[in-house]
């Protein structure tokens, strides 16, 4: 049987969030990351025009150049979103390795290996002082899509 994860809502407010990746998934995880946390840096060759504006504005740090060794050192949650599925593996290779070196956890998620993750990344509504989280376990990304959809008509008449 496949597990289930159980919904829980955190404080990620002061917590170091590193994300490695910079086109549309990353991009689209750290526009609701920025509702959420302050302490972004998105390391990335090349970033999407999105995520240049959200550095521009001072809501996130982004690094225009490759993933080093070393570049989450100190990152309390990391999100490996590249095209590259080996580099993906590598960094929540380092977390783990970093996790033993330093006694505490790190929070890993990557969008191409769901085995690998401690965590789902949902899809969230915010609306006033009310957040929705909506996840399948990384099943059926696209009837969460179409939950979200028909939620937030909803709340749009309420």
């Amino acid at each position: 049987m496949e597990k289930s994860y159980f919904p829980m809502f955190v404080d990620i407010s002061e917590k170091k969030i590193v994300v490695v990746g910079g086109g549309r998934i990353a991009a689209r995880r750290v526009d609701t990351l920025t509702y959420f946390a302050g302490n972004i840096t998105v390391i990335a060759p090349e970033v999407t025009r999105q995520l240049l504006e959200l550095n521009e504005d001072g809501r996130i740090y982004c690094m225009i150049r490759e993933y080093e060794k070393g570049d989450i050192a100190g990152a309390d949650m990391v999100l490996a979103a590249t095209d590259d599925r080996q580099l993906n593996h590598s960094i929540a290779d380092e977390c783990r390795v970093l996790e033993r070196e330093k006694g505490r956890r790190i929070l890993f998620n990557t969008a191409d290996d769901k085995d690998l993750c401690d965590f789902y990344f949902p899809s969230v509504i915010t609306r006033d002082d009310i957040v929705i989280g909506i996840n399948s376990g990384g099943r059926s990304p696209g009837k969460v899509k179409q939950v979200r959809e028909k939620l937030e008509e909803k709340l749009d008449i309420l």
